[in-house]
């Protein structure tokens, strides 16, 4: 990469809309988890990968809509992180029983949040 596409890349990532980083966070974790999904060989270290960014993706959006400065409105608050801890203990029961159907609504929850921002980020 060029030094000029660096320092572009770079200044992206500073003045990026957060809701628009968040959607891409969340669209990255459900094309990993596709991408497992779709070549499924079981428990691998792809596999642990993926849930593990899913899983700490997950972790900061809750430990943000948790934080009492949070200044989304406190529904929003509430679903989001009900959503995170359903996310969380989903990925639990993956890693515990691994089957690729399971990756469904990880996939399908990351791609809908991250639609929702995109639309709001426009």
């Amino acid at each position: 990469m060029t030094n000029a596409a660096q320092a572009y890349k770079k200044v992206e990532k500073t003045i990026a809309n957060p809701r628009a980083v968040e959607a891409n966070l969340l669209l990255h974790a459900a094309s990993r988890l596709q991408a497992i999904k779709d070549s499924w060989e079981g428990k691998t270290p792809e596999f642990d990968d993926a849930l593990l960014y899913n899983r700490r993706l997950w972790t900061v959006f809750l430990s943000s809509v948790t934080r009492p400065d949070n200044p989304l409105p406190a529904g929003i608050r509430q679903n989001v992180a009900n959503l995170g801890l359903f996310m969380l203990k989903n990925t639990m029961l993956i890693l515990l029983d691994p089957r690729p159907e399971k990756l469904d609504s990880l996939i399908g929850i990351n791609q809908a949040l991250a639609a929702g921002l995109t639309e709001k980020a426009a």
